[in-house]
């Protein structure tokens, strides 16, 4: 796999990432419409990106409080402890084994840093008593047990929503020129 994590993508792969994160669905013959490209140029370059890493994977984005849900749950985590790379790996895997016999719909659980927490979790939930459940089923978590959580849900049938889970408006960004404001 060619490695250009320090290389700038080229005008045309950023604008067909952009199209692509609009609308993953399009042909490549629409897409070459778009980008004033050749169809074929277009084929290459997907597939170029798709080796590359910079494309992952291809997906939908439903509405999630149609489809079952009622609760979109950010979970901040702060560790009691540090764990060693090794202890970090078998909770990782202890994790990934955990989620796989839970029914909790997890679309991101992540390290990172802010607001003095260690890691985030995402995810959907049926109803309050799910996300309690989850919560109490978080606790059981090798390394997990003394964290410290706080939790900031969204309940996905409220009528007011200024801008819903999507990648369209990151994809216009993409292609959109970064301006450096000077105050």
């Amino acid at each position: 796999m060619v490695n250009r994590k320090t290389a700038t993508l080229k005008a045309k792969e950023r604008e067909l990432i952009a199209e692509l994160m609009k609308d993953s669905h399009r042909s490549d013959r629409e897409l070459a419409k778009t980008l004033g490209v050749s169809q074929p140029t277009v084929s290459r370059m997907i597939k170029r990106l798709e080796k590359e890493g910079y494309i992952k994977e291809y997906t939908i984005i439903p509405d999630f409080s149609k489809i079952g849900f009622q609760l979109l749950g950010l979970i901040f985590v702060k560790m009691k402890k540090s764990l060693s790379q090794e202890e970090y790996s078998k909770a990782e895997t202890i994790a990934r084994q955990k989620l796989e016999q839970n029914h909790f719909h997890i679309v991101m659980l992540e390290r990172g840093l802010g607001m003095g927490y260690d890691g985030v979790i995402i995810t959907f939930y049926k109803d309050y008593s799910d996300f309690t459940e989850h919560m109490g089923k978080l606790k059981e978590f090798p390394f997990f047990e003394s964290a410290e959580t706080q939790s900031f849900l969204i309940d996905l049938h409220d009528e007011a929503h200024y801008l819903p889970l999507g990648f369209r408006h990151i994809g216009n960004l993409l292609i959109k020129p970064i301006e450096k404001t000077s105050e």
